[in-house]
Order: C-alpha cells, then sequence, then structure tokens
C-alpha cells in the first residue's frame, strides 16, 4: 500500500522533506501540487525524516502538498526502441518521439560481480592515432578526458562515437550548451551513426538534479544492452558538471562540505559510476570514455584527483590536441603485441624522439646552436604534431603506423632510430626521401 503524506515539513532549493516511514534510499515519490504532478528522489534518511529531491524543480510546491511513495527506484525503458532516440535527465523523450515504457529497468545499481568479468583483451579502434598507436582503447576500460573549458573535447568524442568499432554508443549529457545538444545530435544524424546511439541529454537550463540522473541511466541502459552481447561505449561530458551538482544538493542539505566545498562522498559517488565498465566472461562489455574539465587547468582540483584514482589512465587534451605527456592508458599493453609486430616499438620509439623534440625546442628557446641531430629532431617534431597529432587526421591503425614508418625514415638513418634491425627490415619504406 502506498501511504500518502499530506504535509511537507521543509522545502530548500530543490530538497523537501517529510515525515515517513519505510522508505529506502533512492526511492521514488510523487509530489501532489495544485499545478501537477512532480516526481522525485530519496537522497537522505534520517531516522523518520526523508529529504526528496524534486527532479523538476520545487516551484510551484508547498508544505501543504501531498507526497506518495512509489516503493521502487527511478527506472527507464530498456529495448531496441531506445536506438536513435534522444531522451532527457527525467528519462522523458526530448526529440518528440513517443514515450516508452515497456520493459522497465532500475537505474543506479551495484556494479558487476567480479567474479562475472573476464580480463580486459580487446581493443577499440577509434581512428585517431594519438590513441590507436599511443594510448590504446581497451574494452570494457574507463578513462576520464582531463581538458579544460574551451578545448574541443565534445568533437573528439562526437569523432570517437562515429568511428569507435562498437555496437552501441551511448552518449551522456550534463550541463550542456544547447549547441553542444544540437552537435552531437546532428552530428550523428549527418553521419549515419545516431542509428546505433542512444541520448541522455540534460542542458544547462535543465533542473540541475536531472544532471545527476544521466550516468544512472546511461549504464543502467548500457548493462542491459551489454548483458545481451553487444558491445557498449558510454560517453560522458562532463563529469565536473556532476560533480558540481553533487556539491549544489549538499549545499542545500547543509552537509558539512569536504575539499573546496564538494560532499566528502565524491570519490565514491564517482566510483560507483566508473566501476561500471565490465567485460563480461558470457556476453557483451561496456567501455566509459568521460570528459571532466579541470577548473583553473588543475589537476589537483578534487575532481580530476579523485578522477585519477578510480580510472584506468587518462587522456589529456591541450591546445586542440591529445598531449603524448600525461595521456596514459594502463591497459594498452593488453593488446598492442595482438595488433601488429612493429605496435609497441614505434610507440615507444616515436614518443622518446618527440620528448627529444621537445627538448631540443627549450635548448632553442634559450639560444643555444642547433646540431645536426637537433635540426632533425625538429624536422621529425614538426611532421609528428601535423601528421599525427592533429585531432583532423582520421587513419586506421595499420595505415598510422605505416605513416610513422615514413616520417622517421623521411628524416632519419635506420640506425638512428633504434629499433630492431628484424622491425627495420620487414617495415622499413623501400624508396625513403632523401634526407
Amino acid at each position: 500500500m502506498q501511504k500518502i503524506h499530506s504535509q511537507i515539513l521543509q522545502i530548500s532549493g530543490d530538497v523537501i522533506v517529510v515525515e515517513a516511514q519505510d522508505v529506502s534510499y533512492r526511492e521514488l515519490a510523487q509530489v501532489h501540487a495544485p499545478a501537477g504532478i512532480s516526481l522525485a528522489q530519496v537522497i537522505r534518511l534520517d531516522g523518520k525524516r526523508v529529504s526528496l529531491q524534486v527532479l523538476a524543480g520545487s516551484r510551484g510546491i508547498s508544505t501543504d502538498d501531498k507526497v506518495r511513495f512509489l516503493k521502487r527506484p527511478m527506472r527507464i525503458s530498456y529495448s531496441e526502441d531506445l536506438l536513435g532516440r534522444v531522451f532527457n535527465g527525467s528519462g522523458l523523450p526530448r526529440d518528440n518521439g513517443p514515450v516508452l515504457t515497456d520493459n522497465m529497468i532500475d537505474i543506479g545499481g551495484p556494479s558487476v560481480n567480479p567474479s562475472k568479468r573476464i580480463v580486459p583483451k580487446n581493443m577499440i579502434r577509434t581512428g585517431i592515432p594519438m590513441i590507436d598507436v599511443f594510448n590504446s582503447l581497451v574494452v570494457s576500460q574507463k578513462l576520464p578526458i582531463f581538458s579544460v573549458a574551451g578545448e574541443p573535447y565534445n568533437e573528439l568524442l562526437a569523432r570517437i562515437a562515429m568511428q569507435a568499432e562498437v555496437d552501441l554508443i551511448i552518449l551522456g549529457g550534463m550541463g550542456l550548451k544547447y549547441d553542444d545538444y544540437l552537435f552531437f545530435r546532428d552530428t550523428l544524424e549527418k553521419q549515419g551513426s545516431l542509428s546505433r546511439s542512444i541520448l541522455f541529454i540534460h542542458t544547462a537550463s535543465d533542473p540541475t538534479v536531472e544532471c545527476l540522473l544521466v550516468p544512472d541511466m546511461c549504464l543502467a541502459a548500457a548493462e542491459q544492452f551489454a548483458l545481451g552481447g553487444k558491445r557498449v561505449l558510454v560517453l560522458l561530458t562532463d563529469m565536473t558538471n556532476f560533480s558540481d551538482a553533487l556539491k549544489e544538493v549538499a549545499i542545500t542539505m547543509e552537509q558539512i562540505p569536504s575539499n573546496r566545498g564538494y560532499p566528502g562522498d565524491l570519490y565514491s559517488q564517482l566510483a560507483a559510476r566508473y566501476e561500471k565498465a565490465v567485460d563480461f566472461s558470457d556476453a557483451g562489455s561496456i567501455t566509459i570514455l568521460a570528459v571532466t574539465t579541470m577548473p583553473g587547468d588543475d589537476v589537483t582540483h578534487p575532481i580530476p584527483d579523485n578522477t585519477g584514482y578510480i580510472t584506468e589512465g587518462q587522456f589529456y587534451l591541450r591546445g586542440g590536441r591529445i598531449e603524448p605527456f600525461g595521456s596514459l592508458s594502463r591497459l594498452k599493453q593488453q593488446v598492442n603485441d595482438k595488433t601488429r609486430s612493429d605496435h609497441r616499438a614505434i610507440m615507444d620509439r616515436m614518443i622518446q624522439l618527440f620528448a627529444d623534440y621537445r627538448s631540443t625546442l627549450e635548448k632553442r628557446s634559450m639560444g643555444f646552436q642547433m646540431s645536426a641531430w637537433d635540426e632533425k629532431l625538429l624536422k621529425y617534431g614538426n611532421r609528428f604534431e601535423e601528421e599525427l597529432m592533429e585531432l583532423s587526421v582520421n587513419i586506421p591503425l595499420e595505415e598510422a603506423l605505416d605513416r610513422g614508418w615514413q616520417i622517421l625514415a623521411d628524416i632519419f638513418e635506420p640506425a638512428e632510430t633504434g629499433i630492431k634491425d628484424v622491425l627495420v627490415k620487414q617495415y622499413w619504406p623501400a624508396k625513403a626521401e632523401a634526407k
């Protein structure tokens, strides 16, 4: 029996407080106000005092309104009908399509039992050399993209959504500008990728509390499709907006703040989402790429700092490029030996030479005389940046490896590269340009 509570004790922002018993954490409720019925979710239990987040905001709600608990958590519909659809932060259609009510599933459940997981061993190709060659994305990996406001991280996610070799893309947008939402929708539709995508979009003009539901809805749907054998890639942007929404709710509830005002459970809240990444032993997989914009480009900020302890590496997007230093995929060794025999050698040697190029730039800026080797490094660094680092470069892994060999052959002698002779004999271009 769903008991109706006829009095609200307190309204603070979008959080209301009622006195109730036999209520569970994250349970859903309906708030019956003169303006209509609003959904709310239990976010705190303190004895008989129950705090609920009103998903659409508390405007128009008074203390005389009634609250009815539904004895279930937030749910979304799961079926093939989700494909090609766009939903808001409450799971309602944003694309003017029909509301889906069949096969409802709970969101925000626990992560997968480790006994059902297998060791990551397969690569996801993206067509982006700085990922495929130098920091391969691995099935079931969880990786953040650290960046700052103004960088093309949404364009990068759209590229990955269009080109990643997976069965299904689920995109979660949090606090997006409306133009960014339209960019994702129109780009995927234009490139023919919308039919294998599901979008859950919370814009900056939507109620803040809906932002918190987006990752859970994305991951709940992803888990169901993965259990059905699909390889699912979940793209989230921006986890900083998600964390700021947590902070806003915590302040409203007068919780004691932790570092820089964020709630003390920030790590647990982030981990609960990232740990949904999984490669099932007898089904599909979930891989997570999530943008985290760093306030002030400060990697010690609580959001990127906590994220770094959870995830398996990170990509740094700076100056419109994926930075080779600092970016790291800790699982790339699992797949580098399964692609092509020269993959690891090209990856290691080209990055080492690029580090030497950066040192040469410093020497030149301080007025040191350039040696013949320095001149080669300068030529190499320019070629590396233009032909491999630029995000506009869109080539398969094998072509990227061949391009790496070509750059080396155009500038260096084989002995200068430090690569094993057996690989040089097999892959060194037959007609290298004169040095």
